[in-house]
């Protein structure tokens, strides 16, 4: 009887093991790729990349901020750094999905981005768009604030909504109250509206 309940439990053991591998361990949408392996002349034009950091293809984090609100963020290819501070990740070809309690989500997409690992904060920038329902926001910069809950549009803004089209040098929303601030670096300049 004791062997019985000791191969039960063996078994048990087994397939816990093998399940806890199969989820945490293996996941076929990330590539860990050597630096030696990648075409190093079209990354540098992109990416500045030193030889001591790995590359990594297809990355994606998918982080729960609190009951409410997740963040995605992914890339085509990145390259994580280790600093003082924190750890930080350099990402090319890049999309991030803000989701909150209205279950509406924001997309950021650019060519570049950089992301924070231990407050998500995120520095995007060159093609830089941002998508709410209907609206549409091109600029060259865009920095993402999870400490003051905001999304900061500069340089270069264009807004397309239904409301119109209109340049700007800044624009920025709340990510609890979806509130967006549309307003220019030097109170005297007004907001050029291009069409309604």
């Amino acid at each position: 009887m004791k062997r019985i309940i000791k191969l039960i439990l063996f078994l048990s053991l087994f397939i816990i093991s093998l399940f806890f591998y199969k989820f945490y361990f293996e996941d076929s949408n990330i590539d860990i790729v050597q630096p030696s392996s990648v075409n190093k002349s079209s990354i540098n034009e992109e990416l500045p990349l030193s030889s001591d950091n790995n590359l990594i293809k297809n990355l994606k984090y998918q982080v729960k901020l609190d009951e409410d609100n997740e963040y995605i963020i992914s890339a085509k290819l990145s390259e994580i750094i280790n600093d003082e501070q924190a750890e930080k990740v350099k990402m090319q070809k890049v999309t991030a999905i803000f989701i909150g309690k209205d279950e509406i989500p924001i997309t950021i997409r650019s060519d570049f981005a950089l992301y924070n690992n231990s407050n998500y904060n995120t520095n995007f920038s060159e093609n830089a768009q941002i998508q709410y329902k209907d609206d549409i926001i091109y600029s060259d910069k865009i920095d993402l604030n999870f400490k003051d809950n905001l999304i900061i549009i500069y340089d270069n803004v264009l807004y397309d909504g239904i409301h119109g089209t209109m340049n700007t040098d800044n624009i920025e929303i709340n990510l609890i109250t979806k509130k967006i601030d549309i307003n220019m670096n030097d109170k005297k300049d007004k907001i050029k509206i291009l069409k309604k």
